[in-house]
């Protein structure tokens, strides 16, 4: 019988540009994996893929990490929301998100602010059922949407969404 230490892999992984080699159990999440190494921004919210709170950018792709093996996610680029701005420096998106108040618990801003980069990545000028569609998923028990979306159209049109 092996122990769990024997039935370990191993990946690397790219994170916010950065190579990571780490060693996890075989049946480990992307979100487990990342939160046992610090990426305490990646948000452990519902595990079923449902609320948004841990999405990241998986090859520039939104994707719930708690629906993704880890293993699978070996030798792709994972992008957290760390990687967009920090607080003396903050990202376009990011500083709409506080202009205009659509921050307030803060606890689904990480996946929201991603799935907005990604959105306007893709399509710089988005429609208002555009930012509907690409916000599904993300759930926020906070405000009800309205400066949220208020938010990604102020970022829309500042532009600049590298």
């Amino acid at each position: 019988m092996l122990n769990e230490e024997d039935r370990r892999i191993t990946g690397t992984f790219s994170v916010n540009g950065r190579s990571r080699s780490w060693s996890f159990s075989p049946e480990a999440t992307l979100l487990h994996v990342l939160r046992d190494h610090g990426h305490t921004e990646v948000k452990n919210g519902c595990e079923e893929g449902e609320c948004g709170a841990c999405l990241v950018l998986l090859d520039g792709k939104p994707v719930p990490s708690c629906q993704v093996f880890a293993a699978t996610a070996r030798d792709r680029e994972i992008t957290t929301v760390r990687a967009l701005g920090t607080i003396h420096a903050p990202h376009p998106i990011q500083e709409a998100f506080v202009e205009v108040g659509a921050v307030q618990c803060g606890f689904c801003t990480p996946g929201i602010v991603l799935a907005t980069a990604a959105l306007l990545r893709e399509n710089p000028n988005p429609s208002d059922e555009d930012i509907i569609h690409a916000l599904d998923g993300q759930k926020c028990r906070c405000t009800g949407y309205v400066k949220i979306i208020e938010a990604v159209r102020l970022a829309a049109r500042r532009g600049r969404h590298e």
